[in-house]
């Protein structure tokens, strides 16, 4: 029986020896008809070229036209690519988070508020939370040296308010003025909680934000949860853009960065972290102007995975003039480049953390990359247009890329049954609005590797 037994193994193997033979020569046959393909047909197209070369009519005119030609498309392809990836992830996102429930898990919660000169909207902020539909919760005001009356208004809720489901404790911190960064920490390290919310003073969150967020930390992998941030003080040119930016812009790109639990910011108005991702991340950091982005990084470099949450939404008010949007936006750049550079050694080595890695990328072809690539293609694309006679090529280069974001802006509003009137808004938004963004953070950008010093700068609350 072992005889027969070896034989049967020693025909098999010579069985495979053979057919290993037989493949080599199979490889060697293909290989030698593709090349002789290729080979026939790089003689096709020199005889091309060289049969149409005479009658080729070699100019500076015709050399732009050829190139804007190529370059628009480039420009198109790109633009192209980085949308439908962008919504077919967003897609996959919003179809498996359709099917997503997670029932009877309450952890206690605390909210984080940081407030500083804000005593126009500090109260209303927080009798805002005492409408949250969730049972298990505290808020924490974290008073960061405020030189207003925002101490004394907040002083006149401390203590157990009445909530949805019961009384809700509030409580007050006083500290000197040292950032948003300080303040969220010190109310961090205050808390008790498994779960804390952070927000910011002007901000109001919607009913069932806690409840919808907290959810999915019933994964024991997920550090972080991003929430859904809405403009607040609409029915003015620059805040409808902004709504419509934040819905397509952000929401959007947050969407599909969460089918991958890879989420890149998490905002200042909404966000909620598990405890110990907080810890092992280090707390916020003051040394960069994007404490979010910074954070955000560091937990993701932790091999914490962080998710968004659609339905938990703050209403946040927006720069309403074109100066405070510059300059809002101007601190946002510059912040992200900071992170971006505190974190730099996940740019050139992927092997410390793949997830990082490719956020960090993401985050440098959004800052750097892609504004100068706008700004430069619209310059040369006019410049080409009215000097060489194209500039018909102007008005459907405009149309298409109208069309784009029209399709966009309609399929981001329906998800988020958001106002329908903002889709006109979408025949300015990236010619105008976007382009003007851009400028900002190209500037911002040369402003940062030029090392000038900057401040904080605040937003002035109207009350919305």
């Amino acid at each position: 029986m072992a005889a027969k037994q070896k034989i049967r193994e020693t025909s098999i193997t010579v069985k495979n020896t053979e057919a290993t033979g037989a493949d080599n020569s199979d490889k060697k046959r293909r290989i030698l008809k593709r090349m002789l393909t290729s080979g026939l047909a790089s003689v096709f197209l020199i005889v091309v070229i060289f049969a149409t070369l005479p009658m080729t009519v070699l100019s500076t005119s015709a050399l732009f036209e050829y190139a804007t030609l190529v370059s628009l498309f480039i420009f198109l392809t790109v633009l192209l690519f980085r949308y439908f990836l962008v919504l077919i992830a967003a897609y996959l996102y919003l179809t498996k988070y359709t099917f997503n429930t997670v029932e009877g898990y309450f952890p206690f919660v605390s909210i984080i508020v940081p407030v500083y000169n804000e005593g126009k909207v500090v109260r209303e902020s927080i009798m805002s939370l005492l409408r949250l539909d969730y049972s298990n919760y505290e808020i924490i005001v974290v008073n960061d040296g405020s030189t207003d009356d925002t101490a004394a208004v907040a002083k006149t809720l401390v203590g157990y308010q009445k909530g949805v489901y019961g009384e809700v404790k509030i409580s007050l911190i006083n500290k000197p003025n040292g950032g948003k960064a300080r303040a969220l920490n010190a109310g961090i390290s205050y808390s008790k909680a498994e779960i804390v919310l952070c927000m910011d003073g002007d901000s109001q969150l919607s009913e069932d934000s806690i409840r919808m967020a907290v959810r999915h930390f019933s994964d024991p992998d997920i550090g972080a949860v991003a929430g859904n941030v809405k403009v607040m003080n609409r029915r003015k040119l620059f805040t409808d853009l902004q709504a419509l930016e934040y819905i397509e812009g952000l929401n959007m790109a947050r969407a599909a960065q969460s089918y991958f639990k890879l989420v890149n910011i998490i905002p200042g108005p909404i966000g909620l972290f598990r405890r110990k991702a907080i810890e092992d991340a280090g707390y916020y950091s003051s040394d960069t102007f994007a404490e979010d982005a910074d954070l955000t990084l560091k937990i993701l470099a932790h091999n914490w995975k962080i998710y968004y949450e659609p339905r938990a939404i703050s209403y946040t008010e927006a720069p309403e003039k074109l100066h405070q949007l510059l300059k809002q936006r101007y601190r946002w750049t510059r912040g992200i480049l900071q992170a971006i550079r505190k974190h730099k050694a996940l740019l050139i080595n992927p092997t410390i953390n793949f997830g990082d890695s490719i956020i960090l990328w993401m985050m440098f072809y959004e800052a750097l990359i892609w504004p100068a690539m706008n700004i430069v293609s619209n310059l040369f694309f006019i410049f080409v247009a009215f000097a060489y006679g194209l500039s018909s090529l102007i008005v459907f280069w405009w149309a298409g890329l109208a069309l784009l974001d029209m399709t966009s802006a309609l399929y981001c509003i329906a998800v988020e049954k958001e106002e329908f009137r903002l889709i006109p808004y979408a025949l300015i938004y990236r010619m105008f609005f976007i382009l003007t963004i851009d400028i900002c953070k190209a500037m911002s950008t040369i402003e940062e590797f030029l090392g000038f010093e900057m401040t904080w700068g605040k937003l002035e609350r109207i009350g919305s």
